[in-house]
């Protein structure tokens, strides 16, 4: 059973949003070249000393790491929690993290690839509605459309209406429902744990990188036996980056849902590409393979001035 959906205050220039390390350490220059990026939209960021530790290959302990993320959530100076790298470690915080606290303060929560789990976990436990896009360091190399559909996502009272650059309509169809998933690794380590979304009657969103084709079918195959992909309604695929074959990708998860056909959308431009759209998980929306678009059915943020 889902939580009733809170949205978060929309984001507006001027806004501070502070910055959360829950996976990997980063480089500095990569690092301050995305906090740029953030002010230039006019963004006061917030970059607590924290963020900076290291320890092997995580940015801190986890008590440390789920320590700044709850300061920050606490923090009524604050409209937006951005995360500074992914990697891995976002999904070892979950067990430490106050979903009832987070619940009490929504905020935008923005970032992808491992922090997939963060933004999956905060969904599900907390009910708010959470932001699949760029993190501070891939904005410092972020395309232009990159920068400004980031800031639409999260500022805008109007709905969101995303359209492939290059569609291909893997199976053909019209569906609803509220847009589940992320990053497919990601997503898979978290079924059997109590963080793990419910993706029956939803648009179920993936993307990764570096996998190859034969375990990125491991991967669909066990969402398939453990009765994961029940109930989906549509599939939205984003970038697959370094996994090989393009074609031999879309047809491991055609294959997938070849007993029960829901409409499947390749080629959005999500994850790790070069574009990285923003979208806001949890919010319900239509997928249109036909026009290869997927327009939500409201817009994902409460407007301040309303």
């Amino acid at each position: 059973m889902r939580k009733p959906l809170i949205k978060p205050w929309a984001l507006n220039r001027g806004d501070a949003i502070g910055i959360a390390a829950p996976a990997s350490p980063f480089d500095p220059e990569t690092f301050n070249a995305g906090v740029r990026v953030l002010e230039s939209l006019g963004f006061e960021v917030k970059v607590p000393e924290g963020i900076f530790k290291k320890q092997g290959y995580h940015a801190g302990t986890e008590a440390q790491r789920a320590a700044l993320l709850m300061e920050l959530f606490q923090d009524d100076s604050l409209r937006g929690i951005m995360c500074a790298r992914g990697g891995f470690g976002s999904m070892k915080l979950l067990p430490l993290l106050d979903f009832e606290t987070i619940a009490r303060h929504p905020k935008v929560l923005i970032g992808f690839s491992d922090i997939s789990a963060l933004l999956l976990a905060v969904l599900c436990k907390s009910g708010m509605v959470t932001f699949h896009g760029p993190l501070v360091t891939t904005l410092a190399r972020g395309s232009e459309r990159t920068v400004s559909v980031l800031f639409q996502a999260v500022s805008s009272s109007e709905p969101m209406v995303m359209k492939a650059s290059e569609p291909v309509e893997l199976c053909a169809g019209r569906a609803s429902g509220p847009v589940l998933g992320g990053n497919l690794t990601t997503l898979v380590h978290l079924t059997g744990t109590p963080y793990a979304p419910a993706l029956k009657g939803c648009l179920l969103f993936l993307e990764d990188r570096g996998e190859a084709p034969y375990r990125i079918d491991r991967m669909m195959s066990h969402l398939y036996l453990s009765g994961h992909l029940d109930g989906v309604r549509g599939v939205i695929l984003g970038s697959f980056q370094d996994c090989g074959s393009l074609p031999e990708v879309y047809s491991v998860v055609s294959q997938v849902f070849g007993d029960r056909p829901v409409p499947i959308l390749g080629g959005m431009d999500l994850g790790h590409g070069k574009d990285n759209m923003t979208i806001p998980l949890g919010l319900e929306a239509t997928l249109d393979t036909a026009q290869g678009t997927l327009q939500f059915k409201d817009c994902a943020v409460y407007d301040v001035t309303t």
